[in-house]
């Protein structure tokens, strides 16, 4: 780190190209790199150094170990490996380069992603720094032919455990992936990235409706109180007003968001990124709507003094008020769900408070639940 500032690091995108230039060049001038450079979409130089580098007759390989910086990317640390190999049955007229998926990357199962049903999850822009880096190495050997670019991540099958591969439909690996090629530390953009993947898979297969929730509390409260198991559920984070917006734009008809009192009064007054480090305003949510139900001025002053929202919910609970301040916070998160979704879709809201066993729904929410569970059930 540099003065307080985070180390940036570089996708398994990258990393893949990297190794599939020095494989390139280890096959094609009988050198074994010691370090290669490329450039990434974003315009910023990548030094790698390639590790395990072998020739044999015709095939060239080696890894580059992924640094993620310091974002806490589950990747960090594996060997991103690349093969080069020669076809020599294949056309020689001009230069074709086919790029594999190899043991540790996953293949694709479910529509609405970035690749075809039945392709490696190497994404576009990966696949094109991929091509780009061997072309160049092709030019450099005066080169003609058909070239086979086999990537492979020895540790991709159990990583992948830890992703969101397995609910997106990708099996046996990690993604290859990046836009930029840049890993920014404990990037908004990567999660919101991953909420719009699951998102517009979940459009790609045919549904209208789509639960989100901040994180699998929302989806474990619907199995355990309404019995409803929407493994489909969305996790959005803190991006509440982010993911409904992209849902809209995605066409869905309808969107239910679930989640706890303590992340939801924020969306109640408009906060759109809950996030601690954007705004807070729970306690003034709560007061504003005690008030609105006729709580005495005490209770208010109780309440914008409570340091969490279980200590808040406990005071109204004790004057009789936690179910209908509830159901007014509902209200007024609806409200704000369907101004961020420009009135394109009907946005409806579920939110608990574990704490006090209590919970309130907006006016459509049971129409909704009904609905999402009926889509489950279909055969899609």
């Amino acid at each position: 780190m540099n003065g307080g500032q985070k180390r940036r690091g570089f996708t398994t995108g990258s990393c893949a190209a990297a190794a599939a230039k020095a494989a390139a060049l280890a096959l094609f001038f009988d050198e074994t790199p010691k370090e290669v450079e490329i450039t990434t979409p974003a315009g910023e130089v990548f030094k790698a150094r390639p590790v395990g580098l072998w020739r044999g007759e015709g095939a060239a390989g080696c890894a580059v170990v992924k640094d993620g910086g310091d974002d806490p990317d589950v990747t960090t640390g594996a060997h991103i490996t690349a093969v080069v190999s020669l076809e020599k049955d294949a056309p020689t007229d001009g230069l074709r380069i086919e790029i594999r998926g190899g043991k540790g990357v996953g293949t694709v199962t479910l529509p609405g992603l970035d690749q075809p049903v039945g392709a490696a999850a190497i994404n576009r822009v990966p696949r094109a720094m991929i091509e780009r880096e061997v072309e160049g190495v092709c030019r450099m050997a005066n080169h003609r032919g058909t070239l086979s670019v086999e990537i492979s991540v020895p540790e991709g099958e159990e990583l992948a455990q830890k992703t969101f591969n397995p609910r997106l439909g990708i099996v046996g690996g990690i993604s290859i992936i990046g836009t930029s090629g840049i890993v920014e530390p404990m990037s908004s953009r990567a999660l919101l990235d991953a909420v719009e993947a699951e998102l517009r898979q979940r459009r790609a297969l045919g549904y209208d409706y789509a639960a989100i929730a901040p994180g699998n509390y929302g989806r474990d409260f619907l199995a355990r109180v309404f019995g409803f198991d929407l493994d489909r559920t969305v996790k959005c984070g803190n991006f509440i007003r982010e993911t409904v917006s992209r849902a809209a734009r995605l066409g869905f008809h309808g969107l239910l968001l679930v989640g706890h009192a303590g992340k939801l009064c924020k969306t109640a007054c408009g906060v759109g990124d809950t996030h601690s480090a954007q705004g807070d305003g729970r306690m003034e949510s709560l007061a504003s709507a005690a008030a609105m139900l006729g709580a005495p001025a005490s209770l208010q002053r109780a309440l914008l003094g409570c340091a969490t929202t279980e200590e808040a919910c406990v005071l109204l609970q004790k004057e009789g008020l936690l179910e209908s301040v509830m159901e007014e916070l509902a209200q007024r998160c609806r409200v704000h769900l369907n101004r961020w979704s420009g009135q394109k879709m009907r946005a409806e809201c579920i939110l608990y408070v574990n704490e006090c066993g209590t919970w309130a729904e907006s006016k459509g929410a049971n129409e909704w639940l009904t609905l999402l569970a009926r889509e489950r059930e279909r055969s899609i």
